[in-house]
C-alpha cells in the first residue's frame, strides 16, 4: 500500500517533470505537506503560454538550470489567482491577482507559492521585446500592478486570445506585438537621452535606411555618423550590442516580414539578395539560426495558417 507521503512525492515529481517539459529547466522544492500542482499548455500561431496551478512549492532557476537550458526569451507572468513571491535581478516582489512581471529566461529566478496560486506565463520572443524598446534597457522582476492600464489590457488580450478557435499566425503575431506595446512603459529602463544615445539613434536610423545595400558595414556607418570604427563599437557595446550582428539581425527581421507578405512565387535567393545577403547559403543559415526554421519553412508555416 502506497503511503500518503510517497503519493505526495510522486505528484510533485510528475508536476516538476511537466513544468520542465513545458517551461524549460527548473528545480523545485515543496514547502509543506499540502503541495498541489498542475500545468496546462496553450499554443496558437506564435503564441506559447502555460497556466500553472500550484500551492506550497518553490520553483527556481539557478546557474545549474541555466547551464542546461538554451532558452533565450522573456516571460510575461500574469498572476490570475492567489499570490506569489518572485525574485530576479535583485528585485523581490509580491504578485497579487491581476499583477504582471517580466522575467528573463537567461537569468536566475525564484518563485515561492505558499497558498493556492494560478499563474499564466507567456513566452515573448527576445527580439520582439528588445527591438520594441530599441536601445533602452529591459526591466525584469518589477511588479506591474493590476491597477495599471497596461497590465489590465494585456491580461484581457491574452486571456481572450486563448478563447479563439482559429487563431492565425498573423493574428497571433499582432497579439504579441500589442502585449509588448502595452507593457512597454513599465518594462522600459529608458534613461534621459544623452549625446551617446542620440548618436546611437542616428546610427540605427541609418542602418534601417541602408539595409538593402550590400555595402553597408561598420566602416561606412562610422563615417556616416562621424565617429571612428572603434568609437562605433563602443557606442553599440554600451547597450550590449555588436554592430555587425545588429545589422544582420535587422536584415533578417525585414526578410521575415517580406516572407510574411510575399507569395510562394518569390525566390528565396532573390529575397535574401534584396536585403543585403550576397550568398543564399549564408542567408538560409543565418535565418534558421535566428528564427529556428529555414526561410522556406517559415513562409510555408505562415501562409498555411
Amino acid at each position: 500500500m502506497t503511503t500518503a507521503p510517497v503519493q505526495r512525492v510522486d505528484r510533485f515529481d510528475q508536476w516538476l517533470d511537466q513544468v520542465n517539459q513545458v517551461c524549460g529547466n527548473f528545480s523545485a522544492t515543496t514547502l509543506g505537506d499540502s503541495f498541489e500542482g498542475a500545468i496546462s499548455e496553450y499554443r496558437a500561431g506564435t503564441i506559447k503560454l502555460s497556466v500553472v496551478d500550484v500551492a506550497q512549492a518553490r520553483l527556481y532557476r539557478a546557474q545549474d538550470e541555466l547551464a542546461r537550458s538554451d532558452a533565450a526569451h522573456y516571460y510575461a507572468a500574469f498572476q490570475l489567482n492567489g499570490q506569489a513571491c518572485m525574485e530576479q535581478a535583485g528585485h523581490s516582489i509580491e504578485l497579487l491577482p491581476g499583477d504582471v512581471t517580466l522575467i528573463d529566461s537567461t537569468q536566475p529566478s525564484n518563485f515561492v507559492y505558499t497558498g493556492q496560486s494560478r499563474q499564466l506565463s507567456l513566452v515573448l520572443p527576445r527580439q520582439l521585446v528588445e527591438h520594441s524598446l530599441r536601445f533602452a534597457g529591459v526591466k525584469c522582476g518589477q511588479r506591474i500592478p493590476a491597477s495599471s492600464s497596461g497590465a489590465l489590457l494585456a491580461r484581457q488580450l491574452i486571456l481572450e486570445s486563448t478563447r479563439q478557435p482559429d487563431f492565425s499566425v498573423p493574428e497571433s503575431e499582432a497579439t504579441l506585438e500589442a502585449i509588448v506595446s502595452l507593457l512597454r512603459p513599465a518594462i522600459s529602463a529608458l534613461e534621459p537621452e544623452d549625446a551617446h544615445d542620440r548618436l546611437l539613434r542616428k546610427a540605427m536610423r541609418y542602418i534601417d535606411e541602408q539595409l538593402c545595400g550590400e555595402e553597408l558595414c561598420p566602416e561606412r556607418l562610422a563615417r556616416e555618423i562621424g565617429v571612428s570604427v572603434r568609437g562605433l563599437y563602443r557606442l553599440f557595446a554600451k547597450k550590449g550590442l555588436v554592430v555587425a550582428q545588429y545589422i544582420k539581425n535587422r536584415r533578417l527581421d525585414f526578410c521575415a516580414q517580406s516572407l510574411r507578405q510575399s507569395g510562394a512565387e518569390q525566390k528565396l535567393s532573390a529575397l535574401g539578395y534584396a536585403w543585403g545577403f550576397a550568398d543564399s547559403s549564408h542567408f538560409s543559415t543565418a535565418f534558421k539560426a535566428r528564427f529556428g526554421v529555414s526561410p522556406g519553412e517559415y513562409r510555408r508555416r505562415y501562409h498555411a495558417s
